[in-house]
């Protein structure tokens, strides 16, 4: 009944306001695909849509909110109004062309948010706290869901007292003392499915009202909506009805990056310091990834055993620091180093992706695989020294990708080697071995424009790769799902033991940032070629 409740209520509000008059932000934290319907623009008044949210984001809804709470506030008292409705006749006396609609927050499983006490439950109940006691005033209201309130630890009742309105299905005698008043018990009478009591005096008995939810099938639902969305095409709101969805238990959607998309209109404007982009935060914020500025320390190196994520964590990398150089003029270069056994089933994913951006255009692009080690570091160190000789000039940025620093046999330490000195690998002809030439290009690279991403699946295994030195030039690791002890060797923190499927961290040493994110997928083909199309244009 509850699911059913929470849709039947979306869908008429939706029906009776447009999205200049009513706006809705949807988070569910249970394992489920209740919110799936509003995403796709099917459902123009939805701010943001979570399914199967994590705590984090559910936090920076919060925020958001709190944050159009203090503007809102404002607003108010420069039209001298104390309601939305004054504050409506107000701009619109005005002359002013904006619309203020009312908010509903709706969250599912809300005690999930709170079922562990730590800073996240204790920034939530604040924020939670305020909008309720304040919120009603400026437009703003909410509205929780759960199975049980018997989870929520942390979620003080001076909050609950702030809402008046109670809705109890069929549940126990516990919990509907909980959630109507201490001496009201009426719920645990309740026996039909969706037979509910609608309670408006803060849960006293007097304010008992049974119903009946009203059923709602799915395709009746999905048609309302279309005609909704119809209806918005034909009157398009004053409001931006851009809606932010988080898909907890898929993986992110680079073609879902605004940064890169704007980076491929004609007019976009040239980039700074590119963005290696690897995933989607789970907060409301922009996407995830390590700035790559003209300074020491500005590698990025992703760690950890699932392959197929970190392939597509450095695909979505190499594509977006394409997109990003579209419409320079000077001459960038990426160099692709993948090991893959060539008989592996992802072997040509990569270099596929590659010849699409390589075909003729302003990016020097090249793949490569085991045997290409040596040339392509000779190259990058060649243009190091270059640009060492001419530090007078302003170079264009090189990107050095490896797909799998554990797979290149010739970049291991050797064993007997205890030198502490950057210089001590040269080979018996006297030229730089790819070891020393890597250790260099991570050091003095960054600085001039060189970077380095990579992937390692282990930190043994960057450990037996890099020297401690070499290990410290990555200033910036994401990190998968890992022991709570390499975490820490590599984070400073324990936390990415936590970590489920489909989650990183980002690790920013020079700021002392940790980010949560999703992990991008592999590009898609559509996607790949309008980045192609840019570059050729």
């Amino acid at each position: 009944g509850k699911s059913t409740l929470l849709h039947v209520m979306i869908t008429a509000g939706a029906l009776w306001y447009s999205p200049d008059e009513l706006e809705f932000s949807l988070v569910d934290f249970k394992t489920g695909v209740e919110f799936k319907a509003y995403t796709g623009g099917r459902l123009p008044h939805a701010r943001a849509v979570a399914i199967e949210s994590d705590r984090e984001f559910g936090l920076s809804v919060l925020q958001r909110l709190d944050d159009e709470l203090v503007r809102r506030g404002d607003l108010f008292r420069d039209l001298g109004v104390q309601s939305i409705g004054a504050a409506r006749d107000a701009l619109k006396s005005a002359g002013k062309n904006e619309a203020l609609p009312r908010t509903m927050l709706v969250i599912d499983e809300f005690q999930e948010i709170f079922t562990e006490d730590d800073k996240i439950a204790q920034d939530a109940g604040l924020l939670l706290d305020r909008l309720v006691r304040q919120g009603r005033a400026f437009g703003m209201h909410v509205f929780l869901g759960s199975q049980t309130l018997s989870g929520a630890y942390s979620l003080a009742r001076s909050t609950m007292g702030q809402m008046a309105v109670r809705i109890a299905l069929q549940c126990s005698e516990t919990d509907s003392y909980l959630i109507l008043s201490e001496d009201n018990a009426a719920a645990r009478l309740l026996s039909r499915p969706g037979e509910a009591i609608y309670n408006d005096a803060n849960g006293m008995v007097e304010g008992n009202n049974p119903f009946q939810v009203c059923w709602l099938p799915d395709s009746e639902r999905d048609a309302m909506l279309e005609r909704v969305r119809t209806k918005a095409t034909e009157t398009p709101p004053v409001i931006d009805t851009h809606t932010i969805v988080f898909e907890g238990n898929i993986p992110a959607d680079l073609a879902d990056n605004q940064e890169l998309l704007a980076s491929l209109k004609p007019d976009a404007q040239p980039v700074r310091a590119a963005k290696a982009w690897v995933g989607d935060p789970v907060a409301i914020k922009p996407p995830t990834g390590a700035h790559l500025r003209r300074q020491a320390g500005t590698n990025l190196i992703v760690v950890g055993q699932q392959e197929e994520t970190a392939r597509a964590m450095l695909a979505s990398s190499m594509v977006g620091l394409a997109a990003q150089h579209a419409n320079k003029t000077d001459h960038v270069k990426v160099a692709f180093l993948d090991p893959t056994p060539i008989d592996d089933p992802e072997a040509e994913a990569v270099e596929t992706i590659v010849k699409r951006l390589a075909e003729p255009g302003s990016l020097d692009i090249a793949f490569g695989r085991v045997r290409a080690l040596a040339d392509t570091l000779a190259a990058f160190d060649a243009e190091r020294e270059r640009r060492e000789a001419d530090d007078s000039a302003t170079h264009a940025p090189w990107y050095l990708f490896f797909l799998g620093l554990q797979r290149f046999r010739d970049l291991r330490q050797k064993e007997d080697d205890f030198s502490f000195s950057f210089s001590d690998g040269d080979s018996d002809d006297g030229a730089a071995k790819p070891a020393a030439q890597l250790t260099a290009l991570l050091r003095d690279g960054p600085a001039l424009g060189l970077h380095v991403i990579a992937w390692c699946d282990t930190a043994t295994s960057m450990g037996r790769t890099l020297d401690r030195r070499a290990q410290a030039c990555f200033e910036q690791r994401a990190i998968l799902q890992m022991s709570a002890t390499d975490s820490a060797n590599l984070i400073d923190s324990p936390v990415a033991g936590k970590l489920g499927m489909n989650r990183g961290l980002l690790f920013n040493e020079e700021q002392g940032t940790l980010e949560k994110f999703r992990p991008y997928r592999m590009p898609s083909d559509d996607l790949v070629v309008r980045v192609a199309e840019a570059l050729r244009q």
